[in-house]
């Protein structure tokens, strides 16, 4: 996906590749909130390939900034390559990927699917976003249906529609289930 954006929106393809594949090479949810780690692996990996080190910096750099927390702080960087980046990895946090992928994350951390006592949390912070705990319905509310509307490039917010279309409509049928009104 990031290489199809890329070349719609003439983006620098060594770099949308390279940050593509390494971005989740150390993910922080999986090592205690550590956000250095990933950077510094790709810079490792990159350098044990001898690229040259303004790509390994600007691929480090999209790693760091690319995060939908990141979006929740001071953004310090900006290019071509982390839109198509980014919008590339927000699109398979939605659409019937996405779903199964919150489902499963979800699952992994043993969160409830859905409690009704348990309200989104709308306005969260970086910090209350890296530790929420809320059923996996919620993080659709506090994330997912939010990541339509944060895309960079013409190319993610077309692709972006209709999988934003297929969530809501997953959610009309999930309520119309769980009240037994279907």
């Amino acid at each position: 996906m990031a290489k199809t954006i890329g070349i719609k929106e003439e983006a620098k393809l060594e770099i949308v590749e390279l940050a593509a594949l390494l971005h989740d090479i150390a993910d922080s949810k999986f090592h205690d909130g550590n956000e250095d780690i990933g950077p510094r692996k790709a810079a490792d990996f990159l350098s044990s390939i001898s690229v040259d080190l303004e790509t390994v910096h600007h691929v480090q750099e999209i790693i760091r900034n690319m995060s939908f927390k990141s979006s929740l702080g001071k953004i310090n960087f900006h290019s071509k390559e982390l839109e198509v980046v980014q919008d590339a990895d927000r699109l398979d946090a939605i659409g019937a990927i996405g779903i199964a992928r919150a489902f499963s994350f979800g699952g992994f951390k043993q969160r409830e699917f859905y409690n009704p006592d348990i309200p989104p949390n709308l306005k969260m912070s970086k910090d209350e976003y890296k530790n929420s705990k809320g059923p996996t319905i919620n993080h659709f509310y506090e994330k997912l249906l939010l990541l339509k509307d944060k895309m960079n490039t013409e190319t993610g917010k077309e692709l972006a529609l209709k999988r934003h279309q297929f969530m809501e409509m997953y959610l009309a049928h999930f309520y119309s289930e769980w009240e037994g009104t279907e």
